[in-house]
């Protein structure tokens, strides 16, 4: 068939697969590496889709918004592209949670009130748990609710392909809300395609690799890597689900060992999470000598991770140089920069002094003074532009200082649903005093620096103190380390405004031991202790949480803002000895 780049849209790609390769694996999910795995082939993927499809074009859905509500699996997936085949606009969102209203169901209502769509494809299982739901909020009984798995089978025949082409919105992916409410960024099959030909270039990916993914469905890494990606390079795809991983990390690495797999990554704290729970002795029954790119994304990428994952998982075949660090956002589709696949991940140390006043200064690595950072390649291809931008004066900075980072290219989105104001502001930005634009405007922090990308961190979370700059994520990892008792990847820094000036706050989770429970005062001295040493700032609170309780994005990013917004409001849930 074909190369994928030759289809104008998804929808196309897929008939073609289903065409001329009906009997192809396209999917398999994973029952925790059991045998009574599911799986789709093209031609069962295509059918499910345009049986869906013709349902929804039944209720005259076309161009109009439909949620996505399941759990990960193949029901999903094949929901995702009935929405594509019926010229819809896919919403993915997860449901909120019974036993966690107050955590997700703000998040949810939020969606429905700015997506308004007509439309819930679910489970009937789901559609049966969210009955109380449905009878308390109006705005969800007014939408139709359609069960996929209990649909009649037969309207297939019926489906008729609506116009579409690369300009076409294919689904909306709400942004996280780590820094404020989720917003639905508009993208289409030609942002989609172009991304994923990135992802293919950079991999190298084709139809002799074999990809899997544990991260969440409904989030663009997981989406658009995970799932759309091997329908792309027309190789299977493996999917399981997050909380198969997060129960039992080592089941993502013998899933790797089973099937072969090369491509497959995730986010910071999953390396992490890999390296504090499988054992030497467990680490001897895998063979990972397999895994060509293991993708770092989506959260700040430590050196300190890579090195340790890579020392703890070179017996069983792990190459580092298979790591693959690299930066984008849900508005530039998903990929905007990273190296190429056989290099090694560039570790580099700037002084810690000079980067809290905006440049980028490289130190001795091992310096107490200097921080070791992680280098995020550089574009993936010519026709994306990269600039480091004064976010004040919107003026170039040189390479060595840092800015907001801002994008163009084919990948950028089409700016945030049915908000044109900020999509004008963020999606068509100029340098000043000049014509050069338009560029997205990530929010992100970073510099250059021997060729390649520097992430600092995003600017409504920049911590500025005595006039010093102050970058949250590096408090928080200093916090980590300050501790055992502390949970890692559930800490937070933020300012607050006290006395008439700005004060550090820091919030932690504590996981307590039976054995030996520490007393909060000696966690708290501790954190302190090691604040001071490492970042020259005492904080002025440190409030320490019990398990599980600190604000999170349903993709497990930090929520710094909800974090300071329940600490000014007393509403954190602390944790004592008791």
């Amino acid at each position: 068939m074909p190369h994928a780049t030759a289809f104008p849209t998804l929808t196309s790609l897929l008939r073609a697969r289903a065409a001329e390769q009906p009997h192809r694996m396209a999917y398999t999910f994973l029952f925790g590496g059991k045998p009574e795995n599911e799986t789709l082939t093209y031609g069962q993927l295509d059918r499910q889709a345009r049986n869906i499809a013709a349902h929804l074009q039944q209720i005259r859905a076309q161009g109009e918004r439909v949620l996505l509500l399941y759990p990960p699996g193949l029901p999903y997936v094949a929901a995702f592209f009935g929405c594509l085949y019926a010229g819809t606009i896919a919403v993915p969102t997860y449901p909120p949670e019974p036993y966690r209203l107050r955590q997700t169901l703000p998040r949810f209502q939020a969606i429905l009130q700015d997506a308004r769509p007509i439309a819930a494809l679910t489970t009937a299982t789901l559609l049966n748990d969210a009955q109380p739901l449905l009878d308390a909020h109006p705005a969800l009984r007014a939408i139709h609710w359609l069960a996929t798995d209990t649909l009649e089978n037969d309207l297939a025949p019926r489906w008729q392909q609506p116009p579409a082409d690369e300009d076409t919105l294919a689904f909306l992916q709400y942004t996280s809300g780590s820094t404020a409410a989720p917003k639905g960024v508009m993208v289409s099959h030609g942002n989609l395609l172009h991304n994923l030909a990135d992802m293919q270039h950079v991999f190298q990916l084709s139809e002799q690799s074999t990809s899997l993914t544990w991260l969440p469905h409904i989030h663009d890494m997981g989406l658009i890597d995970g799932i759309l990606q091997p329908l792309f390079s027309g190789c299977p795809g493996y999917l399981m689900s997050p909380l198969m991983f997060i129960q039992r990390p080592l089941r993502w690495l013998q899933a790797i060992t089973e099937f072969r797999v090369d491509h497959s990554g995730g986010p910071n704290f999953g390396y992490e999470l890999c390296v504090r729970k499988i054992t030497p002795e467990q680490v001897a029954q895998l063979d990972l000598s397999c895994w060509l790119s293991a993708y770092n994304g989506a959260e700040p990428v430590r050196a300190s991770t890579i090195e340790a994952f890579s020392a703890r998982f070179a017996p069983a075949g792990f190459g580092a140089n298979a790591f693959y660090p690299c930066y984008g956002l849900a508005e530039a589709t998903l990929l905007v920069s990273g190296g190429t696949r056989e290099q090694m991940p560039l570790f580099a140390a700037f002084d810690n002094a000079a980067l809290a006043q905006g440049r980028a200064v490289a130190a001795d690595m091992g310096n107490d003074e200097a921080q070791t950072l992680v280098g995020c390649g550089w574009l993936v291809q010519e026709d994306t532009r990269i600039a480091i931008v004064d976010p004040q004066t919107r003026q170039r900075r040189p390479d060595g200082q840092i800015g907001e980072i801002w994008v163009s290219g084919p990948g950028i989105t089409q700016g945030y649903w049915q908000r044109p104001q900020q999509s004008q502001e963020i999606f068509a930005a100029t340098i000043a005093g000049t014509n050069e634009g338009p560029f997205m405007r990530t929010g992100d922090l970073g510099f250059v620096h021997a060729g390649e990308l520097f992430i600092a961190g995003r600017i409504k979370d920049l911590i500025i103190l005595n006039g010093r700059n102050y970058y949250p994520q590096d408090i928080e990892e200093t916090v980590e380390k300050s501790h055992t008792a502390i949970r890692p990847g559930c800490c937070a820094a933020f300012s607050v405004d006290r006395d008439g000036a700005e004060r550090l706050i820091v919030i932690a989770e504590v996981q307590p031991h039976p054995d030996a429970t520490p007393l909060p005062q000696e966690i708290s001295r501790a954190i302190q202790r090691t604040v001071v040493r490492q970042h020259d700032i005492l904080p002025d609170d440190v409030v320490l949480l019990r398990a599980r309780t600190i604000p999170k994005t349903s993709s497990g990013k930090i929520q710094r803002h909800a974090c300071r917004h329940d600490y000014l409001a007393n509403r954190l849930e602390r944790w004592t000895d008791s």
